[in-house]
């Protein structure tokens, strides 16, 4: 993804956490009074995001040969030696750099390298609340970093410790991204779910979410990015249970559904941990939907391990499946265990997306019907346009709706991906 300003360009990969950070970068760069540039904000969540960042500065030097060509973001973090030395590249920064006033300033004299330890940063993530903004909706950074070492992941050595933003700097940025018209704001971190442990009095994610609510009553839709199942807290449980604005949607870090496999993987959530999790939700909230984060080939996994993690999203109930073939990271545990045959990964990927695919029509066919409050993200291919319900369905709707308002929709069918509505008589996009 490409930002552009002027003759500045941020390329963003990965997750939506750098998406975020990509928008104060290009904030920073502005300030600093950078021009013909290319920043790159790169992922190191598998090899694959670190070779097509690779690549994009090979083209980006073929394109603009005179542009000064900046790499951030993890894996410019863990690895900045094997970005210094490529020669397509003027300059390599840290995480906690990028965002940093004078970055982007030249200063020969540093260096090209300005990467520190990541695991020495202690500062709240307030100085990123300002998050991505799209048409529809906004995104702000409640907290970076992670404290668990799960043996897959490179991450924390890219981010650093968690470390939360201050629960009044939160709920100021979402009263002021309110006040500029956005209907949905989005919690966002590395371990959202993780946010308050390190403030004054341990305060947790469920309390947050009260409090915004509380604070801000002109804010329709308040919603989670992804959360890891073994931090739940009972405050957040209420506020499922009680809090409409909250939307019924949770996607899960569940990464695995064998118990031999979590253990592993060193995650802190059994299989029945989240099965419990799912129906206790459920319970309280019973129009809540579902999607996770899994990892298709860990080490060592059998099939039968396997068609453990496959039968989980059947029994789960799961609809909104993000497969990962594994991936090995150089400096992880998991990169020393026995490894799964290439072709079998690929294979059980495909299988689990196919499940995936499958979860998702049965989830459609349930919305046949039924009306449904969807924020209005961009018009559609034609006439219409593409909306997202509360529980995080994609609409295709005919119709005229104002982008980034609240419109009832008329769920008449499916295609498979999304549903097929059309625009009701009630319509909030004001």
């Amino acid at each position: 993804m490409s930002d552009s300003a002027d003759d500045v360009d941020v390329i963003t990969f990965g997750c939506r956490l750098n998406a975020c950070e990509s928008e104060i970068i290009r904030k920073q760069a502005a300030a600093d009074g950078l021009s013909d540039a290319v920043v790159f904000n790169t992922c190191a969540v598998t090899g694959e995001a670190v070779r097509q960042a690779r690549q994009a500065i090979r083209k980006a030097r073929r394109e603009r040969p005179g542009a000064r060509l900046i790499v951030t973001g993890c894996a410019a973090q863990i690895d900045p030696t094997a970005f210094a030395g490529m020669a397509e590249v003027d300059l390599v920064l840290g995480n906690a750099e990028k965002s940093a006033p004078g970055s982007y300033v030249p200063a020969p004299e540093l260096g090209r390298v300005r990467v520190n330890d990541i695991m020495s940063v202690r500062e709240t993530a307030g100085h990123l609340i300002d998050g991505l903004k799209d048409r529809a909706r906004a995104y702000v950074e409640v907290q970076n970093g992670c404290d668990h070492r799960c043996t897959f992941c490179i991450i924390p050595y890219g981010r650093g410790n968690s470390r939360s933003a201050a629960a009044g700097e939160v709920v100021a940025q979402v009263k002021r991204l309110a006040a500029q018209g956005y209907r949905e704001v989005v919690l966002t971190g590395v371990d959202v779910t993780s946010w308050g442990a390190d403030l004054p009095g341990a305060p947790t994610l469920g309390q947050l979410v009260a409090r915004i609510l509380k604070l801000v009553p002109e804010l329709p839709r308040l919603r989670l990015s992804s959360i890891d199942a073994a931090e739940i807290d009972p405050d957040l449980m209420r506020c499922l249970a009680t809090e409409p604005r909250l939307m019924p949607y949770l996607h899960l870090s569940l990464q695995a559904g064998d118990d031999m496999i979590l253990k592993r993987m060193k995650r802190r959530h059994s299989r029945a941990d989240a099965l419990k999790l799912v129906a206790e939700v459920r319970a309280v909230r019973p129009d809540t939907a579902f999607g996770a984060d899994l990892i298709a080939g860990f080490p060592t996994e059998t099939e039968a391990m396997f068609e453990n993690t496959l039968s989980l999203v059947d029994e789960a109930g799961l609809s909104f499946l993000h497969v990962f073939p594994y991936s090995p990271r150089p400096g992880t545990p998991a990169a020393r265990m026995p490894a799964v045959a290439r072709t079998v990964v690929k294979d059980r990927a495909a299988r689990l997306r196919a499940a995936g695919d499958a979860a998702l029509v049965r989830h459609l066919q349930r919305q046949v019907g039924r009306t449904v409050m969807g924020l209005v993200e961009r018009p559609d291919l034609g006439e219409g346009g593409v909306a997202r319900a509360e529980d995080f369905t994609e609409i295709a709707f005919s119709g005229d709706a104002l982008v980034g308002g609240i419109a009832a929709l008329k769920a008449a069918g499916h295609d498979g991906k999304r549903m097929i509505a059309s625009l009701g008589a009630l319509q909030a996009a004001e």
